[in-house]
């Protein structure tokens, strides 16, 4: 068990293992998820294996492959549209799937470096981060690019509020601000000694949630001001960040090999745990409907095969 931290426990049983969903022969780096409740379907986008594996929740087995992906990486499905959209990194491309058979509902092509992917619950389009820097939103049922949205570099996760986005840009050092309906940036936030953003979720209070890999360090963000209301330290190398409603509590998965557990309460932030996983494994998702967070281990020289570390939230 490695070095918990400061202010971390490594014994509390907050965020407790639950079983490994093994990944058959996936090779190379693993990146986000995402989930299909009605279908009890968890989607595993593997980038360095250009597929992307489709796994039965009741039984813990993959039961289904999407090959021939150019590094997929980003992912989302959208339950109301019931299409699975999967975004990757070397053709640039955005391919939507139906949700029902997984037959290929079509492609848009973005040019470069196709990222995260959300949709918005307004309207049902595509938002994904692409290229040296820019947002495109997409209209999944006409295959068409509405507009892009340009950025100072590349962008990283990103969270909506109605029309306001809210974006990492690491290699500007700023997270931006903008009116997705308007196609433009309205702010950005420069903070001061914080470098490296990548992971971001809001919390039930509305704050921008972000952590700084530069820094190792978990920040709170007004999102009026964009001043920094509370912080903590994490893990190192932070991929994915999300907040728990039913407990109050941030989820911070690192690559360093743990999952930190942060109490967010009426002074600021506490830390209640560091979870145990596996180097490497820094990509999740938490399923609040299932209380459930999934980290995604990659297959290592070690021997050790891929796999979904399960953990059950007390």
């Amino acid at each position: 068990m490695q070095n918990p931290g400061i202010g971390f426990a490594q014994s509390a049983a907050v965020l407790v293992p639950a079983e490994k969903i093994a990944l058959p022969n996936t090779q190379g780096r693993i990146d986000h998820m995402a989930v299909d409740l009605s279908r009890k379907r968890l989607y595993v986008a593997e980038l360095g294996n250009g597929t992307v594996d489709v796994v039965n929740l009741a039984t813990g087995k993959v039961i289904r492959r999407l090959t021939g992906l150019r590094a997929p990486q980003g992912i989302a499905y959208d339950p109301k549209a019931d299409i699975l959209a999967v975004a990757s990194d070397e053709d640039g491309s955005l391919r939507l799937y139906a949700g029902s058979d997984l037959a290929p509902r079509g492609v848009v092509m973005l040019g470069d470096d196709a990222d995260n992917v959300r949709i918005d619950p307004r309207n049902g389009h595509v938002i994904v981060g692409y290229g040296s820097g820019g947002l495109a939103v997409i209209d999944p049922g006409r295959l068409q690019k509405l507009r892009d949205i340009s950025l100072p570099a590349h962008p990283e996760s990103f969270r909506q509020i109605g029309s306001r986005v809210f974006v990492n840009v690491p290699g500007a050092d700023q997270i931006a601000i903008i009116d997705i309906d308007a196609g433009k940036v309205i702010a950005t936030w420069k903070p001061p000694r914080l470098s490296s953003n990548f992971p971001m979720i809001l919390d039930n209070a509305g704050r921008v949630a972000v952590v700084f890999r530069g820094q190792n360090r978990l920040a709170l963000f007004d999102p009026v001001t964009g001043n920094v209301v509370a912080s903590l330290s994490t893990c190192g190398d932070a991929d994915d960040l999300f907040f728990d409603e039913k407990r109050n509590r941030y989820y911070v998965s690192c690559g360093a090999g743990s999952v930190d557990v942060i109490a967010a309460e009426a002074g600021g932030l506490r830390a209640l745990a560091r979870v145990q996983t596996a180097f490497g494994a820094r990509t999740s998702l938490f399923v609040p409907e299932l209380d459930r967070l999934y980290v995604a281990a990659r297959a290592n020289i070690l021997g050790s095969s891929a796999d979904v570390i399960v953990l059950r939230a007390n």
